[in-house]
């Protein structure tokens, strides 16, 4: 078994992560200490990853990207991981899931949103719906060849910057012996369209500046072009497409994790206290050894869910094993950072209180850490019969 990258994958490293250092850690103190994203920023880092060549680097050749393996694609997502998600959101990453557009869909969203013409926020998450996908309330009814959408969305993440959204919402229920099952379709919706409104949503005291927006859907009429996939069949799109996600937030936290343990290393060897460095105390040193080996653990879990992707194998429970202990390694790893920095660790002299706070909402979306266990058990149960 190879553990070793090749040398396309060490560049495709060494590329982003010089692109993180150099174009997002100079502007992550402005915009943590604003929360905002300055407008003429925003198009300089998305213009100059499309010079580099890394736009959209998730989506095949044939519709214009770079074609990245899943394995490759997560080594690029776990250096983003090292800068303010404000702005690798610029960086470039379409929804997958646009891959499912038909005919006129791929001139509208597709290829513009490959092309860093368009940006796309997806929307799934409801007030009285987060991980309980079917228990959504956003309804759409079927009238006179148009569908009518009623109903709201919040938590959408990139929504201020999107020019179209990924919108899943009910279209009827299906009785089942276990009781009634919402039928789910997806609609492509763009920004300024009758009925439908994007408002502010909630301040955050994670990743400021990665606004998270309310949509609402009043009597918005939308025709059946507008349909991504098939009437009723948005959970086959789902579960085509997005899945995979979670394994985006895994590598994040891995780099996000990395970036702490290095300042941690640094500081700690920095230091003194009692005459010699903070590191030579067995209470700093075993702290640091448990977090390289749950960072390493973390890596290998997530590259090894990529790696059967590409491999075309089963994957769902290893991509939720590598979620689950990624982000909950990640918040031990930020805590224990900031208890060797001690008390200059909650000033914002530093980042790392950032991180600490910016960790802790890793555990909950994209399907929080007990939906990552009801995963893993079932996955193991399942073939049981239990």
């Amino acid at each position: 078994m190879q553990f070793g990258l090749s040398e396309e994958q060490e560049m495709i490293v060494s590329t982003v992560r010089s692109f993180v250092e150099n174009e997002i850690y100079p502007f992550e103190a402005e915009v943590e200490h604003s929360g905002e994203v300055p407008t003429e920023l925003a198009h300089s880092i998305k213009q100059k990853v499309i010079d580099l060549g890394f736009y959209a680097c998730n989506f095949p050749e044939e519709v214009g990207g770079a074609g990245l393996s899943h394995l490759d694609f997560t080594l690029v997502e776990r250096e983003l991981g090292r800068g303010s998600m404000a702005l690798t959101h610029f960086f470039g990453r379409p929804q997958n899931i646009l891959m499912a557009c038909e005919g006129e869909q791929r001139e509208r969203y597709l290829l513009p949103a490959v092309r860093g013409e368009r940006m796309d926020a997806l929307a799934m998450t409801e007030p009285g719906a987060g991980s309980d996908v079917r228990g959504m309330a956003c309804s759409a009814i079927c009238d006179g060849g148009d569908w009518v959408v009623n109903g709201s969305k919040h938590f959408i993440s990139g929504a201020d910057h999107a020019d179209f959204f990924i919108v899943f919402v009910a279209t009827g229920v299906d009785e089942t012996p276990k009781g009634p099952k919402k039928r789910i379709t997806c609609f492509l919706v763009d920004r300024g369209h009758p009925g439908f409104e994007v408002r502010a949503g909630y301040n955050s005291v994670s990743h400021r500046g990665y606004k998270n927006c309310i949509l609402e859907f009043t009597d918005c009429r939308l025709p059946d072009a507008q349909v991504l996939g098939a009437v009723d069949g948005g959970f086959n799109v789902m579960n085509e497409w997005l899945y995979a996600t979670r394994l985006t937030v895994a590598a994040f936290s891995v780099g996000r994790a990395r970036r702490c343990f290095d300042m941690a290393v640094d500081y700690a060897a920095d230091r003194k206290q009692f005459g010699q460095a903070i590191a030579k105390f067995q209470g700093v040193s075993f702290q640091v050894a448990d977090m390289i080996t749950e960072i390493d653990a973390a890596d290998w879990l997530t590259l090894a869910g990529a790696w059967r992707l590409d491999q075309s194998l089963p994957a769902n429970r290893e991509i939720a094993s590598a979620k689950l202990y990624a982000t909950e390694m990640l918040a031990r790893v930020t805590d224990t950072t900031l208890q060797i920095f001690g008390g200059m660790g909650l000033m914002d002299d530093f980042p790392i209180e950032r991180f600490w706070r910016d960790a802790r909402v890793e555990r909950i979306w994209d399907g929080t850490s007990e939906i990552q266990r009801h995963i893993i058990s079932r996955d193991l149960f399942r073939p049981l019969g239990a």
